[in-house]
């Protein structure tokens, strides 16, 4: 019998708690003591691209015919066009998909308004890349080992010409970590299930982590958002990228946990804020930050 949702005991209750979270947050955030972890999830309407698994599986498989067997597997349908077509034929059509310039999502303004040291985008949506990493900033993004079998991820500098290769971030260097790829300045990306099977048999033993995320992420907070965890894979990505972190972490969603969301969120010392994102919790973050242009 298939698990109903359920909510997790993680989960404040009542609006009056809400103030003294927000507040949290935003003074965690003032101290640099915060890491943006952000999902597929941060739009109020249709962004013009796949923004969960549940329709770049059919958004793949509507451009190229795949076995009916797998309907709904998003890797699987990814591997089957890989192996069938070609590895270029897939990354070109991850780059149709994701083309469309949409302007960004409140949270990426709020970022833009008040940086932080690292934000981690889980999610192949060129925003973040053009909107959060400004001239002189840092973009660490996953490649596949099917492009390159001699490193996990590629360091680059944003800069007024483009991007250049550096070898390490300095330790007051802003980042943007791509964990799942990006396709800025070119497609590389992690969407096969060959590509993950690669990292998932390392990730264990933080390889394929950059050596300065692992190092920034030592005693500070996750806030986690647009952010879902109903499947294995986005749990083991995020737990080993917040592992060695603090032991207190916030996830703002907005809808019915799954079991295997509640018991994960209980394990990593998740509280769920279960507020809508762009409608309460932005707006009342951004209060809290001094934001100059008030709600956004």
């Amino acid at each position: 019998m298939a698990h109903e949702a359920t909510r997790s005991n993680t989960v404040f209750e009542g609006e009056d708690i809400l103030a003294d979270r927000v507040s949290d947050i935003a003074g965690l955030w003032k101290k640099g003591e915060i890491v943006p972890y952000l999902g597929c999830n941060l739009f109020e309407g249709d962004p013009g691209f796949p923004v969960d698994g549940s329709s770049l599986g059919p958004a793949l498989s509507g451009r190229v015919t795949v076995p009916g067997r797998l309907k709904g597997k998003v890797h699987e349908i990814a591997q089957y066009i890989e192996s069938q077509k070609h590895r270029k034929t897939l990354l070109g059509l991850m780059e149709e998909l994701f083309r469309t310039e949409t302007p960004p999502a409140h949270v990426h303004r709020l970022l833009q308004e008040y940086p932080v040291g690292l934000v981690v985008d889980a999610w192949y949506s060129t925003i973040s890349s053009r909107y959060l990493v400004e001239p002189g900033g840092i973009q660490i993004s996953a490649v596949s080992r099917a492009e390159d079998r001699e490193r996990w991820f590629r360091t680059e500098r944003k800069t007024a010409q483009g991007w250049e290769p550096v070898e390490v971030p300095g330790k007051q260097d802003r980042v943007l970590y791509r964990p799942f790829g990006t396709m800025l300045p070119e497609t590389r990306v992690l969407v096969s299930d060959a590509d993950f099977v690669e990292v998932l048999t390392e990730i264990d033993i933080q390889t394929p982590l950059p050596a300065w995320v692992r190092e920034y992420r030592t005693g500070r907070h996750f806030l986690f958002m647009g952010c879902r965890f109903d499947n294995q894979t986005s749990r083991i990505f995020a737990r080993q990228i917040m592992k060695r972190s603090s032991d207190r972490h916030f996830a703002v969603v907005d809808g019915q946990l799954t079991p295997k969301e509640h018991r994960f969120f209980e394990r990593e010392g998740i509280e769920v804020l279960p507020l809508c994102l762009n409608e309460t919790f932005l707006p009342a973050l951004s209060r809290a930050l001094g934001s100059r242009s008030g709600e956004i």
